[in-house]
């Protein structure tokens, strides 16, 4: 029989993906995935956090990777990296923007253009300390997702909800994460 979709759509082996789809609905173990960001202060607002891998499936994959992170002069930094807000809020148009590019390679959807801006706002009395009537973080996100490429607006509505779905730092954000403190102290 002959396959007319290409192996690599938008630059995704699509036949990986779905091999490890695959996998994963065979045996859920191999889709259990561990991360883990060190941080270390290097002194005033700025810090360094590396990445020294995760884990699949109980398999250990190493990769190294440096991230660092500072505040503008206006909130007391040296303005040299971009701060925990702006990662924040890359991180989940990242994290989106591979389900986009996913979903529409295994739909076979060729794009021409994606670009997702997200922003909102933080009053700084909370994180100061000044009110505890106000959040220290943000109460809401705005987002926009501009796509372009050869598929019906349907499909592309589909693709919205998909991702809206599955996408993990979506879920991080738009749901309560139980966070687990432990302080070691000397």
């Amino acid at each position: 029989m002959f396959d007319s979709k290409p192996a690599v759509i938008n630059g995704v082996n699509v036949a990986d993906v779905e091999a490890l789809a695959g996998a994963v609905a065979a045996d859920p173990t191999k889709g259990v995935t561990r991360w883990k960001v060190s941080s270390k202060w290097q002194g005033g607002t700025h810090n360094r956090s590396t990445v020294d891998g995760f884990e699949i499936g109980g398999e250990k994959i190493r990769r190294s990777f440096a991230i660092d992170v500072d505040e503008p002069l206006e909130l007391g930094g040296t303005n040299k990296f971009a701060n925990p807000q702006e990662y924040l809020l890359a991180a989940l148009n990242s994290c989106m923007m591979v389900g986009y590019v996913a979903l529409c390679s295994l739909k076979g959807v060729r794009l021409d253009s994606l670009e997702i801006d997200v922003e909102g706002d933080i009053d700084l009395r909370g994180f100061l300390g000044i009110s505890d009537e106000v959040a220290p973080g943000y109460e809401s996100l705005s987002y926009t997702v501009r796509i372009k490429g050869d598929a019906s607006k349907e499909t592309f509505e589909e693709i919205h909800r998909l991702v809206k779905a599955t996408s993990p730092n979506f879920h991080n954000l738009s749901q309560a994460v139980q966070l687990k403190s432990t302080l070691k102290i000397g």
